[in-house]
């Protein structure tokens, strides 16, 4: 499939997404972005904003199959990937395969489980596989995870461990309403629906053959030019050198930024990445990697503030060659 072809399909995801949900068309532009580039999605928001809405839609649209995994601290390891039970009449044990062997995971108020069950996830969403007893089996293709948390609850809530947050290529926020219009349309689009959930009426644009086709373009036909690569790296490692910063942006956050941007390229009718593309995204896919110091967290600092004081400090590349 070539850039062209890819990024009219991709507007057309965008535009059909728009017809139910309501919000910033640059929030969907960026969901679909992290997709594309074989990323996964941690939406961190207030409850009722529309994240659960979002990837039903998301995985409608795509043709995608999709499960969704209430997060709660009771829920074991197994009961994620699965495991395999012995079958006493055919003396053998048979693999019961759990909800992750699907295209679309929703992770439901991801930090709801302990450490033990939310690493359950850990192989899943890097290499694309599980481990049961032993064996490996390979997960379908697409595969990602959409998690959620919310950001104010902390009470029977487990803080995500560095590895699992590392591991989520942006972090998300959908966000109220911007204008009494836009509550106006929420509430009317309700009344024309005539129930709650409007996902199942909605039919798929493309098919999962089709969305990994896309994947392979922005893999294979967007060009990066090295100036723009020195651009990601010289942030990545800024970050790491600021003095309010503990920990940095890992290497893995450079490489999501790199994927990303192409995707975005791509989105935006070009087959090359140019600085606004890595701008557009570097907050939502830097800030949940850093970790500030004790005291200037108390004091108010906050990751996001700290990636945009280091982008105005690197200078943006301005000789970078579309091919």
């Amino acid at each position: 499939m070539n850039v062209e072809e890819a990024g009219k399909i991709c507007d057309k995801i965008v535009d059909e997404m728009n017809k139910t949900f309501v919000g910033d068309k640059l929030l969907l532009k960026k969901t679909l972005g992290t997709a594309l580039a074989n990323g996964h999605i941690l939406f961190e928001d207030y409850p009722g904003l529309g994240k659960t809405l979002l990837v039903k839609l998301f995985t409608k649209i795509t043709g995608c199959k999709h499960k969704r995994i209430q997060f709660t601290p009771d829920l074991l390891p197994a009961d994620i990937i699965g495991t395999k039970v012995w079958r006493p009449k055919e003396t053998r044990f048979e693999l019961v395969k759990g909800p992750i062997f699907t295209n679309i995971i929703l992770a439901d108020e991801i930090n709801r489980a302990p450490p033990k069950t939310q690493s359950a996830l850990l192989e899943a969403m890097e290499e694309r596989q599980v481990s049961i007893e032993g064996e490996t089996y390979s997960l379908n293709l697409p595969f990602i995870v959409f998690g959620t948390q919310n950001p104010i609850e902390f009470e029977g809530t487990y803080p995500l461990p560095e590895a699992q947050m590392d591991r989520f290529a942006i972090r998300l926020s959908t966000g109220y309403a911007k204008s009494l219009d836009e509550e106006n349309m929420i509430l009317e689009r309700r009344i024309a629906w005539k129930k709650d959930d409007p996902t199942p009426d909605i039919e798929p644009l493309i098919t999962p053959k089709v969305f990994c086709s896309i994947q392979e373009t922005v893999e294979t036909s967007i060009y990066i030019d090295k100036t723009i690569i020195e651009y990601i790296n010289k942030i990545v490692r800024n970050t790491r050198e600021h003095p309010k910063v503990e920990v940095g942006s890992s290497p893995r956050g450079g490489l999501a930024l790199l994927k990303l941007s192409r995707a975005m390229a791509l989105m935006n009718g070009r087959d090359y990445v140019t600085p606004d593309d890595v701008k557009t995204l570097v907050t939502d896919v830097l800030s949940h990697r850093l970790i500030l110091k004790v005291e200037y967290s108390l004091e108010g600092a906050a990751p996001g503030e700290i990636i945009e004081e280091v982008v105005r400090e690197v200078p943006v590349p301005t000789d970078f060659r579309p091919r």
